[in-house]
């Protein structure tokens, strides 16, 4: 049975220091950092926004996703839109009349959502409407994937489901062995080609077959320590990303981890914690850790080559690249915006008071940034 990481383990990894029950000194210790003053040599320009809607803070899952200049969103009540990523412009936008907790996934001519039940809903990518909708009965807070020929959806209770892309009928389910006391993270799943990569609550990375189920490979991506089961948790709770023939993903209290995209291979590890999916850009790896300190790694290599602790416990979000810059939101709703080349401040820029949750997404010049009141907008920067 999943049991869910207790309030003050929550807290911890998200910054939080309001909880009433810490003395003092501990709540001090935890305060989020204050706005640094620093010289401003970025400009950041707004190019459009766009509302969709807000998200429940417990499903803070429902990240937007891009594809071929073409944002995919969301919001918890149902509303699913593809947005012009060079305008604004609505394409489409679509209700699937159930509280959605998982999403976005776009992959193929599908554009995928789950509800916290197990409902899975396949619109088409194109237009928006329903193509199928099926229920693998078991709580789903990840977006689903897909090659348009399979979905697979990653539960939060260790399956994962593999549907057909033409019905959503059920072609495979795959377990993972996890540890009674897990995150309560929305990781989802990656399909490259015919291969289907995820990360578990056992520190576990795995690619199986799409088609098959059948496993491909594993990597222990994280080993858990400690003699309490909540300094054993070693949870991969940020979704791997792929870049070329790597595979890159984080862990909580364990490594962020290079292992080949074809046969698992282990390139590189590093030590850190971190509950975030990393960013890439310039061959580098950009982590937000669980202190809220952003580091930049080799992605080659895996050498630490900045860190930047200016902004600790102020609840970031995953970071993203775009035209040599790294680009993260926090809680009080500010995109703040880093040199790529050694981490130090260049912009910063106040989004919505709602604060900021999703990932950063960015197709490598524009970055877009989805609040908490359901406003996704883009930006670029300019060097002054």
């Amino acid at each position: 049975m999943r049991i869910l990481i207790p309030l003050i383990a929550v807290a911890l990894l998200s910054g939080c220091s309001t909880l009433k029950f810490w003395e003092d000194d501990e709540v001090d210790e935890l305060a989020p950092a204050e706005l640094v003053d620093f010289t401003e040599e970025v400009r950041v320009e707004k190019l459009w926004s766009r509302g969709v809607g807000g998200q429940d803070q417990l499903y803070s899952s429902l990240r937007p996703a891009l594809l071929d200049n073409v944002i995919y969103a969301a919001n918890d009540s149902g509303k699913v839109v593809a947005i012009n990523a060079s305008n604004g412009k609505v394409l489409w936008k679509e209700d699937v009349d159930q509280d959605i907790s998982g999403g976005v996934g776009v992959g193929g001519d599908l554009v995928l959502v789950a509800d916290i039940e197990g409902r899975i809903f396949a619109l088409d990518r194109n237009s928006g409407d329903l193509r199928w909708k099926t229920n693998i009965k078991r709580e789903v807070l990840s977006a689903p994937a897909s090659n348009g020929d399979e979905v697979v959806v990653q539960t939060l209770d260790g399956f994962l489901v593999g549907l057909n892309g033409n019905n959503g009928g059920e072609l495979w389910r795959y377990r993972a062995d996890i540890p009674s006391l897990t995150l309560r993270a929305p990781t989802s799943p990656l399909i490259t080609g015919n291969t289907v990569i995820a990360g578990f609550a056992n520190g576990k990375l795995v690619a199986l077959n799409t088609a098959s189920g059948a496993l491909l490979w594993e990597n222990r991506v994280a080993l858990p320590k400690g003699r309490s089961e909540l300094e054993r948790m070693v949870d991969i709770a940020g979704s791997p990303i792929i870049e070329g023939d790597m595979v890159y993903v984080t862990s909580y209290h364990g490594r962020a981890a290079a292992v080949t995209r074809g046969t698992g291979r282990s390139i590189w590890y590093q030590d850190l914690s971190s509950v975030q999916q990393p960013g890439y850009g310039m061959d580098q790896l950009y982590i937000t850790q669980d202190n809220d300190e952003v580091k930049a790694l080799r992605a080659t290599s895996g050498q630490v080559l900045w860190s930047n602790v200016q902004m600790t416990y102020r609840q970031l979000s995953a970071p993203g690249y775009a035209g040599g810059y790294v680009a993260v939101g926090d809680a009080e709703g500010y995109l703040h915006v880093l040199s790529a080349n050694d981490g130090r401040m260049v912009g910063r820029k106040k989004v919505d008071g709602s604060g900021v949750s999703a990932p950063i997404l960015s197709d490598g010049r524009v970055v877009y940034v989805f609040d908490n009141d359901g406003d996704i907008t883009a930006f670029t920067f300019k060097a002054k």
